[in-house]
């Protein structure tokens, strides 16, 4: 495993983080978390030399937390820095962040969180956290003991990010980045800023939900036909490594195979590795995907669960995969994964939805939860438009 700075901070982060929120589920849940094979690759993760684990309130709807605190019994607590987040969404008043932090740090069983986040901060959040004091709960918190450093995760624009950095002296920041993503949410130009003050900078979505792993035909050949074999998850992954700005880029691992791939591309890595001709290949790969995905969700289903039964994010990953697609073998097998989701009672699940575009009814719950800022039910009404009525599929693509 190779380490990097972590920012200002006095120690040093794996290359790779292990982002709790896509552990295994259990069999006949979407969103339950399996403990045991959760348990196994996490611990395989840190065996490897991950020393960093990042979670939160709703990840698994609270079993991640849960899992986690689980999983570092027998001394494994003391060879990670654990990290937690505030979920803002649910902060109202001052008294909440105790309730929440109390609750985390007994799911967690642990005394200590090593870096405390305020959970997706946007613009409306960050007023939030101005107005109820929540900067001046998060050092009471730190004097006590019970947390060691303050940061935040990112969902908006550049100027939004840089009025948070410059608002207090942060010791991390969490944000979506990837050689998609350059130009979109905190930017290249927020990486940098933030870097240049001394913040460590964490990734998430390096592989924006998955997107960056299935490449489309396009962008295949150019993988295959590259001077240096790696796979498309490798790529993404060094794209990122090779900045000095970023500390440790988080994946969402959920099974073994996916760890032990990780780890392999993370002993690989180093700051400035890539050459001019691999830069190159990236930024082809880039402009193939910007060229055809339809929907900006990367699958983190913050969203969810839908309280009417849509599986919000895999509606939107079946009108992205058709899009990506040529083989008309996969496109009959997507265009099936629609036509098996449910379109209504008996078969829709609400407590594991699992249903279709058409059966969103517009009530707007989920728009303030994207942190991609999708406008959700209209994109819900394209995916129908186009999946909906097979004969349409070939008229779109």
């Amino acid at each position: 495993m190779q380490y990097r700075k972590m920012g200002s901070l006095d120690w040093e982060v794996s290359a790779l983080g292990f982002g709790c929120m896509r552990l295994p589920s259990r069999r006949f849940s979407l969103m339950g978390a399996d403990l045991e094979e959760s348990k196994r690759i996490i611990r395989y993760g840190i065996d490897r030399g991950i020393n960093y684990l990042d979670t939160a309130w709703p990840y698994h709807l609270g079993e991640s937390e849960k899992v986690v605190g689980e999983t570092l019994k027998d001394g494994y607590r003391e060879k990670v820095k654990l990290v937690t987040k505030l979920p803002m969404f649910l902060v109202h008043r001052r008294s909440d962040f105790d309730r929440f932090l109390n609750v985390q740090l007994d799911r967690l069983q642990t005394d200590v969180i090593d870096i405390y986040l305020f959970h997706a901060l946007n613009a409306g959040s960050f007023q939030r956290v101005k107005q109820l004091g929540l900067i001046a709960k998060m050092e009471e918190a730190q004097r006590q003991g019970r947390i060691r450093h303050i940061g935040f995760s990112f969902h908006d624009t550049f100027p939004v990010f840089k009025e948070i950095i410059d608002f207090y002296d942060w010791d991390m920041a969490q944000i979506q980045y990837n050689y998609m993503d350059t130009c979109v949410q905190a930017t290249a130009e927020g990486l940098e800023y933030a870097h240049g003050k001394g913040i460590a900078v964490v990734i998430m979505e390096p592989v924006k939900g998955g997107t960056l792993a299935n490449p489309p035909q396009e962008a295949a050949n150019v993988i295959t036909n590259a001077p240096v074999k790696r796979t498309p998850v490798d790529w993404a992954l060094q794209f990122l490594w090779n900045k000095p700005e970023v500390a440790t880029v988080l994946s969402g691992m959920s099974n073994m195979q996916q760890v032990v791939e990780n780890c392999d591309s993370a002993d690989g890595s180093g700051i400035h590795s890539l050459s001019e001709e691999e830069e190159q290949i990236i930024t082809q790969l880039a402009e193939i995907y910007q060229r055809k995905i339809l929907v900006p969700c990367t699958g983190c289903e913050y969203c969810m669960p839908c309280p009417h039964g849509v599986n919000i994010s895999q509606n939107f990953a079946i009108l992205n995969n058709i899009s990506l697609e040529k083989s008309w073998i996969r496109r009959f097998q997507i265009r099936r994964a629609y036509r098996k989701l449910a379109s209504g009672p008996p078969q829709l699940d609400l407590e594991n939805p699992n249903g279709k575009a058409s059966v969103c009814i517009d009530c707007g719950l989920c728009l303030e939860k994207c942190p991609q800022e999708i406008a959700i039910p209209m994109e819900l009404e394209k995916v129908h438009a186009i999946m909906g009525k097979a004969d349409s599929i070939e008229k779109h693509f």
